[in-house]
Order: C-alpha cells, then sequence, then structure tokens
C-alpha cells in the first residue's frame, strides 16, 4: 500500500523519443488519481520526462503534449539521416512546441513544485532547477535539459547566465533513492511505474540512477529513444504507459472508485488440459486483451487519441502514393550524395543567421574553452617531462645554483657592512667585474702556492735508517743529522 500519510514525489525519466510513454502514464494518473498528482510535493524530469513533468504541473493539454511528439518523431522520420539530417533542428522545434503549448502563467505554477534536471557543463554536476522568473526561462530550462551534445548542437545553451546540457547525463531519474518517489521509466527495471517484461535476466544497468533490466526489449527501447521508431510503435507505447499506471494504482490501492479498465487479462493464466481448449482460451484472451486496449484508447486524451490514430493512417494522396514508390525510393536514395550538401548549406545558412545574436556571448565562451583546454594540456605536458628529466641534469642545474652568487640587496645595512671596502666605496658595475677578476685570479694563484721552505742541506743524500721529522705547522724539513 501506498503511504498517504506523508509527503510523497513523482519522477520522470529521460528516455528521448519514448517520451509519449510518459503522456500515457501522467493521463491515466490525472484521471483516475489527481489527488496523486495535485498533492504532490515536487514533480521531476529529466531530458523527455522534464516535458511531461512541465505539461503535468502547469496544467497543460497532455493530449497535445503526446501529439507534438509524434509530430517531432514524424518530421525526423521523413529525412534521410532522421534527427542527424542537418535541416532537422530539435531544440527549435521544442521550444516552438512548449511556447505554444505551456500556459501564460506556466512558471507561476512551476514554482517551487516543478524540479528539472540539468548537468552544468563547467564541472559536470547535477542541477535541479526549481524556480522560473518567467515562461521563457521555463522553456529554457526544458531545452537545456533536453540538449545532447553534438547530437543537438556543439554549443550548449545557457540558463541564466550558465551552460548547461541533457540532466540525464548526470542524473537520469531525480531522487530516486526516497521511497517517496513514485519513479517512472519506459524501461522495464526496478521503477516503480515501468514496463513488465516476462523475462528471467536478473541482471540490470544503472545508467544514472535509471534501472534498466538487460533482455531484448530494453535493447530496442534503447535504440528507438534517439532514433524516433514508426508511428504505429509510439502509439502502442502510449498505451503501455496508460496500462501501467493502471497496474500501479491498483497495487497499491489508489483506485476510489471500480474502473471497467481494470478487468485486464491475467499474467499467468491456468494452463487447460487439453489443446483445443488452450486454444479456445488463448482465443478469447486475445478477444478480451484486444477490447481492452480499445478501452484504453478510449480513455486517453481526446488530442492524444486523435494524435494517435491519425499517425497510424496512411496518406492516400497522389504525391504519398507517387513518393513511395519503389523506383521513386531508389532514384531519392541515389540522389542524396547530390542533394544533402545543398540541403547542408541552406540549413547552415539559416542556423547562422539565428544565431547571430548570440555570436559575442558564444564566442567568448569558446575561447574561454580553449583557453581552459591548452592550459590543461600545457600542464599536463610539464608533468610528463618533469618525470622524464635525468637525474643527472638536475643535479647538475642544482650545483650551478649553489655556484652562483647570492643576491645582496644593497639596501640592507647590515649585508653592506659585510661587504668590502671597495664594494661599498665603488658602485660602477665594470669597477665590480675588474676587482671580481682580479679577486678571481689571486685566489688561482693561492691554490697553486705554499709557503714551503727549505734548508740549505735538504737536498742531500740522507743515510738509511733515519726517519725525517715533518714539523707540520712550519711545513720544513730539518737536518738528519742533528740530534
Amino acid at each position: 500500500m501506498f503511504p498517504q500519510d506523508t509527503t510523497w514525489n513523482i519522477s520522470f525519466a529521460g528516455c528521448g523519443f519514448l517520451g509519449v510513454y510518459h503522456i500515457g502514464v501522467a493521463s491515466c494518473l490525472r484521471e483516475h488519481a489527481p489527488f496523486l498528482v495535485a498533492n504532490a510535493k515536487h514533480i521531476y524530469g529529466a531530458s523527455a520526462g522534464a516535458l511531461t513533468a512541465t505539461a503535468l504541473v502547469t496544467g497543460a493539454c497532455l493530449g497535445e503534449a503526446g501529439a507534438n511528439i509524434i509530430d517531432v518523431s514524424k518530421e525526423a522520420r521523413k529525412r534521410f539521416l532522421g534527427p542527424l539530417h542537418p535541416s532537422f533542428n530539435l531544440v527549435k522545434t521544442i521550444r516552438g512546441c512548449l511556447m505554444k503549448t505551456l500556459p501564460a502563467d506556466c512558471h507561476e505554477r512551476a514554482n517551487g513544485r516543478l524540479g528539472i534536471s540539468l548537468t552544468r557543463v563547467s564541472d559536470g554536476e547535477n542541477v535541479i532547477i526549481s524556480h522560473f522568473n518567467s515562461k521563457d526561462e521555463l522553456i529554457q530550462a526544458n531545452v537545456c535539459s533536453t540538449f545532447i551534445p553534438v547530437y543537438c548542437g556543439l554549443i550548449p545553451p545557457t540558463l541564466q547566465g550558465v551552460r548547461y546540457v541533457d540532466g540525464g547525463i548526470s542524473d537520469n531519474l531525480p531522487l530516486y533513492e526516497l521511497k517517496n518517489t513514485i519513479t517512472v521509466s519506459p524501461f522495464s527495471g526496478e521503477s516503480d511505474i515501468c514496463p513488465q517484461d516476462s523475462s528471467t535476466n536478473i541482471h540490470e544497468l544503472r545508467f544514472t540512477n535509471t534501472s534498466i533490466q538487460f533482455n531484448l526489449r530494453n535493447l530496442y527501447r534503447l535504440s528507438k529513444a534517439l532514433f524516433p521508431p514508426e508511428p504505429m510503435v509510439l502509439r502502442e507505447m502510449c498505451k503501455q504507459g496508460y496500462r501501467d499506471g493502471l497496474r500501479f494504482l491498483r497495487r497499491n490501492g489508489l483506485l476510489k472508485q471500480p474502473n471497467p479498465l481494470l478487468a485486464l487479462p491475467a499474467a499467468h493464466p491456468h494452463a487447460p488440459e487439453d489443446k483445443e481448449a488452450e486454444e479456445d482460451v488463448e482465443a478469447s484472451m486475445d478477444v478480451e486483451r484486444m477490447q481492452v486496449e480499445e478501452r484504453i484508447l478510449e480513455h486517453l486524451p481526446a488530442r492524444l487519441n486523435e494524435a494517435l490514430l491519425e499517425a497510424c493512417v496512411e496518406p492516400k494522396d497522389l504525391m504519398t502514393v507517387f513518393s513511395n514508390m519503389l523506383p521513386v525510393r531508389l532514384a531519392t536514395a541515389m540522389m542524396v550524395p547530390y542533394t544533402l550538401p545543398l540541403e547542408s548549406a541552406v540549413s547552415f545558412t539559416i542556423r547562422l543567421l539565428e544565431w547571430l545574436p548570440d555570436v559575442p556571448e558564444d564566442i567568448r565562451w569558446m575561447k574561454e574553452q580553449a583557453g581552459s583546454i591548452c592550459q590543461y594540456l600545457m600542464m599536463r605536458a610539464k608533468r610528463k617531462l618533469g618525470d622524464h628529466l635525468p637525474s643527472r641534469l638536475s643535479e647538475q642545474m642544482e650545483l650551478r645554483r649553489t655556484q652562483s652568487l647570492p643576491s645582496v640587496p644593497l639596501s640592507c645595512a647590515a649585508y653592506s657592512e659585510a661587504l668590502p671596502a671597495w664594494m661599498r666605496n665603488n658602485f660602477s658595475l665594470g669597477d665590480a667585474l675588474a676587482k671580481w677578476e682580479e679577486c678571481q685570479r689571486q685566489l688561482l694563484l693561492g691554490l697553486f702556492c705554499s709557503n714551503v721552505a727549505f734548508p740549505p742541506d735538504a737536498l742531500r743524500m740522507r743515510t738509511p735508517g733515519f726517519a725525517p721529522l715533518l714539523n707540520a705547522p712550519d711545513l720544513a724539513f730539518p737536518s738528519p743529522l742533528g740530534s
């Protein structure tokens, strides 16, 4: 049972184009458990989950939000490279959809309740923004949370003077560790609301706090997160989210009134004895499942239901039929090497014109980043060169440092008195050098000269058996005949 006597949060995971699953879950919660949304202390979201969280908090039309996701995916699928085509601007599309969908006072409704996960570019740390000064600032926060580097562009957007990128890079499921947080994810795993795949694999992947079970269905979902699937698949994902939301509400006793949608087919029915009965049971289960799916589709928001139905209907106009013919498709594919550069040039020109107002700030940021990268490389190079220097070279450097003359400040009276008189009286550089050379010559002569006194008979032959006596202090050799 879900503890209703305490506060709780709702957190939506980032999932790219699979965000239509969140739309199905949010529609189920708003219809069957509105108190769960109205009394939630915070509603968090990262990347595509931030878009659903924003629509849920601000009271925007979920049907319109789901229709926007389907329209964007259809627009991306029209191009040869999909979302990577130069003419496809995902950031501009998201900003336009939010500007059209969100109400005028959305920032006032979102203050203190909505939490958007962002990744700060300077240090890579996760930041959750929950205060917004205007509608444009709220839209910009969503744009920053959905900006995937290289996939959406090279220069990250700014929010309140700080550069941010996709929040899923640092925390894809905000506050998942709290027990009172209802986690929603389109990937089967340990989230509270997620698909229940019939897989015996117990291994899972933790991608920035998001639990993803190792199975083929999750691999397929991951492959379709950045490259949108067909409209029929998006329709099934939306219905899957609605169904998983109902399952969560039923499991925790949050449904206040009976609903015909609760008659979901059992996960493990009793096996019949003969094959004919088994086939009949399977056929009846398929019919019931289709009926339940249709009822789920009917209970979706009208705008979303309409968008799902339109997305699954193939247009029948003459132009579409002609373009879908095999020879035309082959000719279009063969013309890609010639048409792609032209389309790239046109889209590049359009983006350059749109980028002109932000050119000074972006160039300043790029210069700072280039300087920091060069400084980091120089430090690494100095550290590597310092480690490989030979020890003999370092010893020679130390020896030269010890043999050099110490620098004596002339302003200090104590040091000036210790200097010779010729240095105190003459401050000419030429005289100082001349005196220094003279002192060096005297020192060199003194090294080779010694005060040795030889007596007259010191060179005579000495009788063996007598050891000379060396007078160490005078360095004189006495006569061996003297006693």
